[in-house]
């Protein structure tokens, strides 16, 4: 990220400019994603997620800046995904289970983590479309996070000119999830409490 705010810098009066390095064309195209996803304020969109063998759920996706999100499933599946901005938490109504875990050691951590530095560890993935950037997100130092792969497509509209249109999640053991975003909402008004849960456990059982 520094490269990118270098020439803010202001130079002594009568000094002569730098020579003006432009960036390649990757690099251009991951610092536009990241500033799009970090123009993101809110945002409310039906989802459909799919996994490897081919099942899919579909539901609503709120998402608020900095780090917040919350997949609310479809009616009949005892699934809520929440992150409140320091920890993304699974809850399974059904069998009465909580999974929570830093949202850095995810692979939504790239666009949830507001201290993450996505630029260190951003590849361009070539699409064929002008309009559209594939660019995934793997911490080689970590690989048990996982890669994130987002798509965003050119749009003036948007934040930031590009919309998030949907993203691949692959874990440690190469299982693919894929999220595509339908009709996304961006600056709606989404109070705090989409991000709180209720917890199944009895109380006894509760961590503390």
């Amino acid at each position: 990220m520094a490269a990118l705010i270098a020439g803010m810098v202001a130079m002594p009066l009568r000094a002569a400019p730098p020579p003006v390095v432009p960036l390649s064309h990757d690099a251009a195209d991951i610092a536009q994603a990241i500033s799009a996803l970090r123009a993101i304020t809110t945002l409310r969109a039906d989802f459909v997620q799919t996994d490897s063998a081919g099942g899919r759920l579909s539901g609503v996706l709120t998402m608020k800046r900095p780090g917040k999100i919350r997949f609310q499933y479809q009616p009949g599946v005892p699934l809520l995904i929440v992150s409140d901005g320091a920890a993304l938490t699974m809850i399974d109504y059904e069998v009465r289970q909580v999974q929570r875990w830093p949202i850095r050691n995810s692979p939504l951590g790239a666009l949830l983590d507001p201290n993450k530095d996505v630029a260190r560890f951003a590849r361009i993935n070539p699409t064929g479309r002008a309009d559209l950037i594939s660019m995934a997100v793997r911490d080689p130092g970590h690989p048990e996070y996982g890669t994130l792969t987002l798509l965003l497509v050119r749009k003036a509209s948007a934040p930031g000119g590009l919309e998030l249109d949907s993203w691949i999640a692959t874990d440690a053991q190469s299982r693919r999830t894929i999220v595509r975003l339908i009709n996304p909402r961006y600056g709606v008004p989404v109070d705090e409490a989409a991000f709180r849960w209720t917890d199944p456990r009895p109380q006894n059982h509760r961590a503390g």
